[in-house]
């Protein structure tokens, strides 16, 4: 009996073990695919930028001819400067990003957010798009006026005098993303080029592609095709020290939760000395009776491989169920505890 309790005890281990491992490590994929998600919404897979400050002059030629390019959705020509948004006695250092209009649909997270009206407001009336973050901090909304002050100005007797002009907010995201919705300005293209003293250039090219983990044939396809003066670099480089942070946790955090299940196979492993030990004299009879010493083993081999199996194959079962229904079961906690969990 005692040693049934053990086996009881081992198979609710495996159990268990199995399907957190499937359950923690389903959250940590879901919580990284998102995460990746929302970061390259807003930055392109692969970034074409001019290592000096006069940036690309052939810029639509050249995104042509990396749009032709297989695993390629778009290359979109982008403006790209720091600047420092005033309003209300406040001021927030921020990012410009000049872009076409037409080219925010690449960028779902901030199309998504955007209403038909803000797009169209973009489109026609020569204005910005600002994250609600910053619209907050600034005490902005829909129609206002924001400062917007570059380092990049007119040279004089005195020295280069700031470039300072007032632009109307014709849309407020919201990406989900604290970093881009607190300091990042979309303004369009020419708008951008002219603001910033681009002309008819662009400080670099946005590539998206089809499959982002497929992306290093494509790096080195594209770095073939531009000319020795741009610099190419790809999503993985741009994020590697975020990434990394999320690799070690991922690993770490597998390596602890198979620590869990080596614990509950040792317990097999102990029950099954202690079924030898108690089960001695009926092994001497089988033996006596002319069974071998294979047929001995296979007996118990297959006792402590059964409780393996069936504890593995229902922790699979329990932590698929439990990833199925993991939003209802995290409400229905939150109702209980009444803390947030994620």
């Amino acid at each position: 009996g005692f040693i049934s309790v053990i086996a009881w005890f081992s198979l609710a281990g495996i159990t268990l073990g199995v399907a957190t491992l499937i359950v923690v490590m389903s959250v940590m994929n879901g919580f990284r695919a998102e995460l990746v998600g929302r970061i390259l919404g807003l930055n392109g897979h692969i970034a074409v930028y001019a290592k000096g400050p006069a940036g690309i002059a052939d810029f639509d030629k050249l995104a042509l001819a990396i749009t032709d390019m297989p695993n390629v959705i778009a290359a979109t020509p982008q403006i790209e400067g720091q600047v420092m948004a005033t309003k209300n006695r406040v001021s927030l250092g921020a990012v410009i990003r000049g872009v076409r209009w037409s080219d925010l649909a690449v960028r779902k997270p901030l199309w998504n957010s955007l209403s038909e009206r803000d797009i169209d407001r973009f489109r026609d009336e020569n204005g910005v798009l600002i994250g609600h973050e910053m619209a907050f901090k600034l005490g902005l909304k829909v129609g206002d006026s924001v400062s917007l002050t570059t380092a990049r100005g007119k040279a004089t007797a005195f020295g280069t005098v700031p470039t300072r002009r007032n632009f109307k907010i014709v849309g407020i995201f919201n990406v989900g993303m604290y970093e881009y919705d607190s300091s990042f300005v979309f303004m369009p293209l020419d708008l951008s080029a002219d603001f910033l003293g681009y002309g008819n250039r662009v400080s670099g090219l946005e590539i998206y592609v089809a499959i982002p983990e497929q992306i290093r044939s494509l790096r080195q396809q594209v770095r073939k095709t531009v000319r020795s003066d741009l610099r190419v670099f790809d999503w993985v480089e741009r994020n590697r020290t975020f990434l990394t942070a999320l690799q070690v946790e991922r690993n770490v955090m597998f390596l602890i939760l198979t620590l869990i299940l080596l614990v509950a196979a040792l317990n097999i492993v102990s029950g099954l000395v202690m079924l030898v030990r108690d089960k001695g004299r009926d092994i001497a009879v089988l033996r006596s009776m002319g069974a071998s010493r294979g047929m001995i083993l296979r007996v118990f081999f297959i006792t402590g491989a059964s409780i393996g199996v069936l504890g593995s194959l229902a922790g699979f079962g329990l932590g698929v169920v439990f990833c199925a229904y993991i939003e209802e079961i995290r409400q229905l906690l939150v109702m209980i505890t009444g803390a947030q969990l994620f």
